[in-house]
Formats: C-alpha cells, structure tokens, sequence
C-alpha cells in the first residue's frame, strides 16, 4: 500500500509511535510518505520505501499566526496525486486529521484516498475539552473512515466526551522489544552511579500533568533511606521549575537533568525503577519501553497506564498524588532483589507477549486492509 503518515515530527509519544510505525511498514514492503514541517526525530537514518514531505508554512503580515493547518491540508492533497496515496494516517485529530479531509475536498474526485485517525490522548482529554476545539475534533472524528485509540480509556473517554457514534478500534502502542533490551546497552553505568547505589529514572516532556515534582519529592524520601540516585530525561515548561525545587531539597548532586534522548533504551537498561506518578496517562508509552528493558514500574491509577502496569505483577500503581504510597512501594522495589528481579521479568514477558512491535504492526495492517475496501 501507499500510506501518508501525518504527525508530528516531535519528542512525544505520538511522535515516536507514528515514526516507528512508518519504519515498520516500510521494511514490510509498503511505501510510506511522512508529511510534516520537519523530519521526525527518529526518522534520522536512510530507509527503503521511506519519503518526506516537508509543510511549508509562509508567514504572511495578514495572518497573526501561520495557517498551518491549510498548509498541511495541500501538501497533503500534492502527496496524494503525486504518489497516488491510498491512506491519509493522521496521529491526532487536531490538525492531522482536519488537514486530512480539506485535502480530501479540495480533490473532489481526483482520489478515493482514506483517512485514518490515531487517537493519542491530549487531543482528547486536552485540546478536545478546549470548547474552542470540541466541535472541530468532533468533527474530524465522525469524518474519518477509520479511527483508532490507543488504549481501552482513551476509547471510552472519547465516546463520552463527543457522544461518538463512529466505531472506534482499540490499538494499543508497541515496543522495538529487540531494540528495548537491557542485554543490549552500550551505556556504562557507573557514570551515573556508584556500584552500592540505586538508579530511579523518569522520563517525559516535564508538563504539568506529569507531576515531575512528585518524582523528586518521592525520589527525596528514598534518598533519605537507601543510597541512590534520580535520572531525569526530558525537556518542557516545568524543568526550572523542577531544577530549582532539587535546589531547596539539597539534592542537585544526587540528579542527573538530560535532556531529550532519542536512544532512552540505554538508560532504562542501567536503571532500577521507573517513576511515572503522572496526572493522565493516555496509555504511557514510558512505562512500556521501560518494562521491555526488565524495569519495574511504580506509576498511578490513571487513564491506559492500569492497560500496561500489572499492580503487583509489573510494578505498583496508586491513587494519583499519593506520595507516601508510592514511597513505601518504590523501597520495597528497591530493597528486595528478589522481588525486583521477579517483577522486571514479568514486565518483559507482558511487553513481548502483549505490545510486542510485530503484533502491533500487523493489527494497523489488518486495519488499513479493511478501511480500504469499505
């Protein structure tokens, strides 16, 4: 098949699942076309059966802000007639999906492309409960020939929020579980840690909603009682805020701030726990990756994270802001190897048998063949 896959280019779990799916097809033997304002961020070395598409965005004195949405809408409607698509692959309703169905209009006849809309999460819980963006995000659902979500809560969170009637297929995020390996690191550990010490790490964009001040504050407590020490992997709005909280908590030399890493793989491979005590949590694509690296996750009762996390099988969830629980539960990881041993194994095997690249890849297979024929 000929299959535009538009996204966006950057860190994020949108971002990485739409790269990866491309790259995926592309060795399957489709022709896959990425269409953005820059290359996505994974997309960093030469694949067979892989183009890009870059969206110019001219910046006229008119407009306030650049129409990215109508410059999307006809690189899209080029793509399709140059390269004859047969599926517009819109992650995110907003504007991947709007830009999907102007492209559609604008061609009238000229194509029978479908469009296809991923689901990720903000453009649900976050950009859809914007009453500015409801009725478009709404709309771009109900006129897409397919849509995913990709998780069970994102799906049911959907239907109530836009009283959707279109069916909605559940297709979980994946994992590279031959790349997401820890036999496989290339990282030395000793220089983020001492041989005796922990390593807890977290990673994510730093918003609001990731409680990123949780994870120091939890990460405060077990300093406190076991030697160890915190990686921090990201970049976004609450970084400085969060640098100068380590500041007042005396725990600058016991953090390790880096920022965006496009090979993550070879830090979960040294680390002991993985701390995601998120607000929402579409799916957590974080926890997964770290799981397919044999590392315990202590996350939160919130949105898909339950889908991937196994309270007591792959790690520990609580109640959302529940410091102390999540403590009493980070040491007992922490302190017992046996116990750490036995839930970063589960965590593998669940990775491998449930969210697995292969598998994942062959349901969105299975459902571009479907749309197709309708």
């Amino acid at each position: 098949m000929k299959i535009g896959i538009a996204c966006y280019p950057t860190h994020g779990g949108s971002g990485v699942l739409a790269t990866e799916l491309g790259i995926s097809l592309a060795k399957r033997g489709h022709e896959i076309h990425f269409i953005s304002y820059s290359l996505p961020f994974r997309l960093n070395e030469f694949h067979e059966n892989i183009f890009f598409h870059e969206v110019d965005v001219s910046a006229y004195p008119l407009f306030k802000y650049p129409p990215y949405a109508l410059s999307l809408a006809t690189r899209l409607a080029n793509v399709v007639i140059e390269r004859d698509l047969d599926i517009i692959h819109a992650h995110y309703a907003v504007p991947h999906a709007v830009s999907g169905y102007l492209a559609r209009k604008m061609l009238g006849n000229k194509s029978h492309f479908k469009i296809i809309t991923t689901l990720h999460g903000t453009d649900v819980t976050l950009v859809g409960a914007d009453p500015t963006f409801q009725p478009i995000v709404k709309f771009s659902i109900e006129e897409s020939d397919g849509v995913t979500a990709v998780s069970n809560y994102l799906k049911r969170k959907t239907i109530e929020e836009f009283e959707i009637e279109h069916d909605i297929r559940v297709i979980y995020n994946f994992v590279d579980t031959s790349r997401f390996d820890r036999s496989k690191t290339c990282c030395e550990r000793h220089h983020y840690a001492e041989d005796h010490e922990k390593i807890l790490i977290h990673v994510s964009n730093f918003r609001p909603v990731k409680r990123v001040s949780d994870v120091v504050r939890i990460f405060d407590r077990i300093h406190k009682k076991i030697p160890s020490k915190l990686v921090l992997v990201g970049e976004g709005p609450e970084r400085i805020f969060i640098r100068q909280l380590a500041k007042e908590l005396k725990l600058l030399d016991s953090i390790h701030f880096l920022c965006q890493q496009e090979y993550v793989e070879n830090l979960y491979a040294y680390a002991d726990l993985l701390l995601l005590p998120s607000e929402q949590e579409s799916f957590g694509l974080a926890a997964l990756e770290a799981m397919s690296c044999g590392v315990p996750v202590i996350g939160t009762q919130t949105g898909g994270l339950p889908e991937v996390v196994v309270h007591g099988e792959t790690g520990f969830l609580a109640p959302i802001g529940e410091i102390g629980s999540m403590t009493r539960m980070a040491l007992r990881v922490l302190t017992d190897d046996g116990l750490r041993t036995r839930l970063g194994e589960n965590a593998k095997l669940r990775a491998r048998k449930n969210f697995d690249m292969d598998l994942i890849v062959s349901q969105y297979e299975r459902f571009y063949e479907e749309i197709s024929v309708r």
